[in-house]
């Protein structure tokens, strides 16, 4: 099912044969859809040692290859900063007959997504995201500071969209409680002196690899840069129960203010989710809705 209005669709057949024509050695390799698959990547197991993602939202190519080479980049900047597996990037393809954009290759990580496994009463799941965290926390930003338009910045610079979700859930969820946590709790969180310091920046379930309990590999690491501390804290709502997200944050020494923005970030997330993807990906759309009740639930 399309989850986009103008997405593009790339099925096996013309996967294959975009590799083939761009890169013959790997031709022979089986190619397989990673189904459900991402949001906004089309992506295709290729043999067992890579894996090839092809943008769904159209664009300018060069503009689309322009930001390939920027999620390398990050990846590269993360590979081997932390003890836990990342995807490192191999080659970038070009448009070709039945697809319009460039595309990428990355190294296939093995595990189940925490979206089809949950890990979220596991204590030794907890430790190890916060490890993952603390260890992207200590790349060097190299003076670079937050430049974006998405998470990452000012929580109150979200309320526009806040409020148009609240506005499209009536009859999904119960708009006034949200609406009260809102503007009473996490709209006007200041920022303080917080310093930008390095994030993942969508350590979303369905970016979290485990196996036997324990995180194994995380992906989808293009959108590594600076931003608020409280960033990344938001896979404490969207993965952690209430115990394992207690010994999350004490690993990670947080006080009340960054803890109180990274709900206030996982709220975001969590209320664009349920109401895009209600009837184009149901899977997303419930994770949001466990997102909101974990949200709802913690009173810090």
């Amino acid at each position: 099912m399309r989850m986009h209005t103008d997405q593009l669709t790339v099925d096996t057949e013309t996967a294959a044969r975009l590799i083939a024509d761009r890169f013959p050695h790997w031709a022979d390799l089986p190619l397989a859809p990673v189904l459900p698959g991402g949001t906004v990547n089309a992506v295709f197991h290729l043999g067992d040692h890579l894996i090839a993602r092809f943008p769904l939202l159209p664009t300018d190519p060069e503009t689309a290859l322009s930001a390939l080479k920027e999620e390398d980049e990050a990846a590269r900047e993360l590979l081997g900063r932390t003890r836990f597996p990342t995807p490192e990037p191999v080659a970038l393809g070009e448009p070709g007959e039945g697809y319009p954009m460039p595309w990428s290759v990355q190294t296939r990580l093995h595990g189940t997504p925490a979206d089809r496994i949950d890990p979220g009463d596991g204590v030794d799941f907890a430790l190890d995201l916060a490890e993952f965290v603390r260890d992207v926390r200590s790349i060097d930003t190299r003076g670079r500071v937050f430049a974006g338009t998405g998470r990452g910045g000012r929580v109150a610079d979200h309320d526009a969209w806040v409020r148009t979700c609240l506005e499209r859930s009536e009859g999904m969820l119960d708009v006034p409680r949200l609406r009260r946590l809102w503007e009473e709790r996490l709209r006007d969180l200041p920022r303080g002196d917080a310093p930008d310091v390095m994030n993942h920046g969508d350590l979303m379930p369905g970016n979290l690899l485990v196996r036997d309990g324990r995180l194994v590999g995380v992906v989808d690491v293009g959108g590594l840069g600076p931003a608020d501390p409280a960033l990344d804290l938001l896979c404490a709502w969207d993965v952690l129960e209430e115990r394992p997200r207690r010994v999350f944050r004490d690993a990670l020494g947080v006080d009340d203010p960054e803890w109180e923005r990274g709900r206030a970030w996982a709220f975001e997330q969590a209320l664009g989710l349920v109401r895009y993807y209600r009837d184009t990906n149901p899977p997303m759309s419930r994770i949001g809705r466990r997102t909101l009740r974990r949200v709802l639930d913690d009173q810090g």
